[in-house]
């Protein structure tokens, strides 16, 4: 079966999202827009990935082609992970996440002309403790510093570190593609 989706249009520099959609057979072209990713006090996580994505949906007019946007959350006991400010914090936050589970939360956007939807979706994933050493390599040998949590689970740390998940794998890349394909045929 050949599903023909209209234009549509990526809003994100992710290379994890742009592979999966790829892989979904989409096809679709990047484009980007600077928006403040800032959000009100008071949001649970999923909220705030919900917030974010709208927020980015925002700053495009729809054209006819449908415009994706995603926010991804990493929480740890309704703490916040964002993408780490240095190496430092990539530490601090990967120590964090050693042998413990925590929470990746996407919400995602679509728009086609007055037409907005939004949903998230939420996984949860254990880590095995790890050592400092361990920490450091992966820093190093991974540079995790545009990823919301400091990791990667498509990476060594997803390979080597995450022990289990419950949920959907792509939404810890970053895009919850089940979901998304889904909500896409409604669009067309």
């Amino acid at each position: 079966m050949s599903i023909n989706f209209p234009p549509i249009i990526l809003a994100s520099k992710s290379p994890r999202r742009q592979e999966l959609l790829t892989l979904m057979g989409l096809n679709f072209k990047v484009e980007l827009k600077d928006v403040d990713e800032s959000y009100p006090d008071g949001l649970s996580p999923a909220e705030i990935a919900v917030y974010i994505s709208e927020k980015k949906a925002k700053a495009f007019t729809g054209d006819g082609e449908i415009v994706i946007t995603a926010d991804t959350i990493v929480a740890l006991n309704n703490e916040i992970l964002g993408k780490p400010t240095d190496r430092s914090h990539a530490q601090e936050m990967l120590k964090k996440l050693s042998g413990s589970k925590h929470e990746v939360f996407t919400g995602v956007t679509i728009v086609k002309g007055d037409k907005v939807y939004s949903f998230y979706d939420r996984t949860e994933v254990s880590c095995k403790a790890v050592t400092s050493e361990e920490i450091d390599f992966y820093i190093d040998n991974y540079q995790p510093f545009d990823k919301a949590g400091s990791y990667g689970i498509q990476d060594w740390w997803g390979v080597v570190v995450v022990e289990g998940i419950d949920g959907s794998y792509t939404n810890v890349m970053g895009l919850p593609t089940e979901k998304l394909y889904n909500e896409l045929l409604k669009f067309i």
